[in-house]
């Protein structure tokens, strides 16, 4: 657990610095060397040195099949993102775009910009990414933040499973194989934030048990900065505080014994947690929650429909073929075959396209996949038959009180149905990447499982999940670990009239060019300009204007916006054509309602679905 304190105080120590270098204007490079120094020298005077296992008795741990496996995987995921630089759109879209905002601006700040995911959503990921980016001048670092979080799934899967009732030969195996689920793998070597938050879930529920059994404040205080930090990674992460409560309230009484260190402790959850962002939510919007600029759908107008659509969503990715080649089909057609009174509730209350289905497993839109999910459902049905072979049902290996334990294994489902019930997004299953690994428990607590897990078949069927992991982390369009391009260029030559593979090749091609969509738009703009304006919609991206990194600002504009306000800002405007069609508008009548000259135009492809679109670059004339 050693390992797991260190990521905690790190994630905490990056987002009080954030935080507080913003409020003194001070995030550049010598307010962090500052403050890291200063942060060093208070650990070293607090804490005392962390010892890690040595070399060789680390890599006996591996000499067994399944963590072989997850160690070659490991190290694959690892090779992926060296290989190739992060290319999650909205990574790209918001989180790394204000990322670049603050550092230019010595400090967070509302942004005026379209793109309203820059401004409402939580932070934590930002916090940790922005030294990396100021210091290398680069975002090739920037997936060693899920990278290093996916390292530690395997002990705290283990840790919490067997504090939870699981026994100890059950809970080995699936250590192994949870973290093999797609959501986790595909996101390990890139820059989503879905999947890294699960280790601060898990590490809240580990410290939090811990206590129980030592009783020290120590453990409490990191099971407090555990499950702030998971709260300020994602909002939607707030439910799983229900089993946080559980756990640390009947504990009180200890943390009274060193009130000081408690209330330390305590300050610097609160800053590292969701309620900053909260606050400026309320402030600028009247709404805590940020919703009131999102997209009508995202909030879920029927409960009951929030959460019966949502476990039909989950389910159908989850048991989805990681190879699906009938995605096309389905999506067009599957409204037109399911129930009507079916559709019709979910048209209503989700987000449109939410019966959306990929033709691969892509870390913007896996759950944890087929294969952890069919061997979880054989399982649960295997163990059940076996229940009375196995003696005592329950596992008697947990140290809390037996009604609490119960308490804390079906708080994780309590909080889904919350979850379920309040959001109308269409990717649950990508999202909710922290709650599966405080789901099982749950379904692993029977003895019957002790058995399945010695059967011949399971282990067959455990080592056919690592490799379907294998083909699709070697698959995956964001990082394919094979010469997809280069093959799928000669089948097209070889095959022309082949949808499927002219398809695929577009797939690969789109997600390669994503890191830097707009390169051909940035080459348009005159190399002298130190600030560009940036006028396109809420889902396009202008990271490639930024680059390199650290020679140029962008400003962001609304399309509604006074071109004297433009003017008084910027003297050249990178202006995206879908959003004037949007606004039913033409580049023509923008540049002379703007007394701007157009320097020039491209088609750029950001998204499969809105196909090639023009982008223009134009310069304001000199005032008359």
């Amino acid at each position: 657990m050693n390992a797991v304190r260190l990521w905690l105080w790190i994630s905490a120590t990056a987002s009080l610095a954030g935080w507080s270098l913003s409020a003194i204007g001070q995030l550049n490079r010598a307010g962090y060397v500052v403050f890291f120094a200063l942060a060093a020298g208070v650990f070293s005077l607090c804490r005392q040195k962390i010892d890690f296992p040595a070399p060789k008795k680390l890599f006996r741990r591996f000499r067994r099949p399944l963590p072989s496996a997850f160690l070659l995987l490991a190290i694959l995921v690892f090779l992926g993102g060296v290989i190739y630089p992060p290319s999650n759109y909205t990574g790209l879209n918001y989180r790394l775009a204000r990322t670049l905002q603050w550092l230019a601006h010595d400090g967070w700040f509302w942004i005026h910009t379209p793109i309203f995911r820059m401004n409402d959503r939580a932070v934590g990921i930002e916090w940790l990414s922005a030294p990396l980016v100021l210091f290398t001048k680069s975002d090739r670092a920037l997936f060693l933040v899920n990278f290093l979080p996916f390292l530690l799934l395997p002990g705290l899967v283990f840790a919490v499973f067997t504090r939870l009732g699981v026994r100890a030969r059950v809970a080995w195996p699936w250590m192994w194989l949870l973290p093999l689920g797609y959501d986790f793998l595909l996101q390990a070597g890139g820059n989503a934030n879905d999947t890294f938050p699960a280790v601060y879930a898990l590490a809240m529920i580990a410290f939090g048990c811990r206590a129980w059994a030592t009783r020290k404040p120590a453990d409490l205080w990191c099971a407090m900065l555990a499950a702030a930090l998971m709260t300020g990674a994602k909002a939607s992460n707030l439910p799983l505080l229900l089993a946080f409560v559980i756990l640390i309230f009947p504990l009180v009484p200890v943390l009274r014994k060193r009130w000081l260190s408690t209330t330390m402790v305590l300050l610097l959850a609160v800053m590292v947690s969701f309620l900053p962002i909260a606050y400026f939510n309320f402030h600028y919007l009247h709404d805590w929650s940020g919703a009131a600029i999102e997209r009508a759908n995202m909030t879920m107008k029927n409960p009951f429909v929030g959460v019966w659509g949502n476990a039909l969503q989950i389910l159908v990715n989850n048991f989805l073929p990681p190879l699906f080649p009938l995605a096309g089909w389905w999506n067009h057609h599957i409204l037109n075959f399911a129930p009507g009174f079916l559709m019709r509730a979910l048209v209503a209350n989700f987000e449109p396209d939410f019966q959306v289905v990929p033709e691969l497993p892509t870390d913007d839109w896996a759950g944890l996949g087929f294969g952890c999910s069919v061997l979880l459902l054989v399982s649960l049905v295997a163990g059940w038959r076996l229940r009375r072979s196995s003696g005592n049902f329950f596992a008697p290996v947990s140290a809390l009180p037996e009604k609490l334990r119960w308490c804390v294994l079906l708080s994780p489902w309590l909080a889904l149905m919350a979850f379920t019930a309040k959001s109308g997004m269409i990717t649950p299953h990508r999202i909710i990447g922290p709650y599966y690994p405080l789901l099982l428990p749950a379904l692993l607590v029977g003895g019957g499982h002790s058995l399945v897990v010695r059967r011949r078949w399971w282990r067959r069927l455990a080592l056919g999940a690592t490799i379907l992991a294998l083909v699709v982390l070697v698959l995956q369009p964001d990082r394919p670990l094979w010469p997809a391009q280069t093959i799928l260029s000669k089948l097209a030559a070889r095959h022309p009239d082949s949808h499927a593979v002219a398809r695929a090749k577009e797939v690969y091609a789109v997600y390669a060019a994503r890191n830097d969509a707009l390169a051909g738009v940035r080459n348009l703009v005159p190399p002298e300009t130190k600030v560009v304006g940036f006028i396109g919609t809420e889902d396009d991206c202008d990271i490639s204007l930024w680059r390199p990194f650290g020679t140029r600002r962008v400003e962001h504009f609304f399309l509604t916006d006074s071109p004297a306000d433009i003017r008084q800002k910027v003297q050249c405007v990178v202006v995206g054509g879908f959003n004037l069609e949007m606004h039913h508008q033409t580049i023509d009548g923008w540049l002379k309602s703007a007394d701007a000259e157009l320097i020039g135009t491209t088609n750029v492809l950001l998204k499969i679905t809105e196909g090639p679109q023009p982008w223009y670059v134009a310069r304001f004339k000199p005032e008359k």
